[in-house]
């Protein structure tokens, strides 16, 4: 009967053994996990870049099937929004909008998107993480123009 008792007694704790394999078999699952995490965030905002470009750029596609045109470089993406001012046909301006919300999206980066149309066709930018012209890796421009379809 003492054996069983105390066996019931028994502390259930870690012993400091224990505790150390389960640090180093976390440590060596952090050293393989992490590399292949770093620079994902990266590429995660590139790929958010290309479909919100695609995203505008159906919606211009729709804005020009119901206009007739593009909006011009100067009406900017404000067009997809709000029915821009001006001399311009807009009889058939779709009630709402084209982006189906009240603002125009910004890349990851915090950065507007930079509109460009001679009218019969249209290139949307974002200008990277550097928010400057040019650049590489984070910091490149991303066309429409560029974009693999």
């Amino acid at each position: 009967m003492s054996n069983q008792i105390s066996r019931k007694n028994y502390k259930k704790a870690f012993s400091i053994v224990e505790l150390m394999v389960v640090v180093i078999i976390l440590g060596l699952l952090a050293s393989i996990v992490v590399p292949n995490l770093i620079g994902k965030s990266d590429d995660a905002k590139k790929q958010l870049v290309v479909v919100q470009i695609k995203q505008l750029e159906e919606a211009l596609k729709l804005f020009r099937l119901d206009i007739g045109k593009y909006p011009t470089t100067e009406e900017s993406l404000k067009a997809l929004i709000s029915k821009p001012e001006g001399d311009g046909n807009y009889e058939n301006y779709g009630s709402g909008g084209y982006l189906g919300s009240s603002s125009i999206p910004r890349d990851p980066w915090n950065n507007p998107y930079i509109y460009i149309s001679n009218g019969s066709k249209i290139e949307i930018i974002s200008l990277g993480a550097d928010g400057k012209e040019g650049g590489k890796s984070e910091n490149k421009d991303i066309k429409l123009s560029e974009i693999v379809r």
